[in-house]
């Protein structure tokens, strides 16, 4: 199997245009726009993360009340959410966010794994 096949139906190279469709859905239905559409595209990332933490504490059972409530896959799910969202607000702040991004993961590569990371 190859790395695309193993990537599932979406190759890597459609994430960034999903990303800018998303982008775009969002602009065209949003409540709020400007600074105040801006700063509150910015804070859903902390609400999907609180979304995480909620699965994590539903998934291991830790709320007495509510019992283990959540799976693993939902803790994924959430993850997935994160990552998402994180980008549509990169993409929001800047229209070439995967050069930003690119740029921005080669450079947290170089600086944990060091020279020896470059192939």
């Amino acid at each position: 199997m190859t790395d695309s096949e193993e990537a599932g139906p979406m190759a890597d190279a459609d994430v960034w245009d999903s990303i800018d469709r998303l982008h775009a859905w969002l602009d065209a239905n949003r409540a709020h726009g400007g600074r105040e559409g801006l700063l509150l595209r910015m804070l859903k990332l902390s609400e999907e993360v609180g979304e995480v933490a909620q699965a994590v504490i539903g998934a291991t059972g830790q709320n007495p009340r509510k019992g283990t409530s959540h799976t693993w896959d939902d803790v994924q799910s959430e993850l997935c959410d994160v990552v998402i969202t994180a980008m549509v607000a990169l993409r929001t702040l800047a229209p070439d966010a995967r050069e930003v991004f690119m740029a921005h993961l080669a450079g947290v590569t170089e600086r944990s794994l060091g020279a020896s990371s470059t192939p």
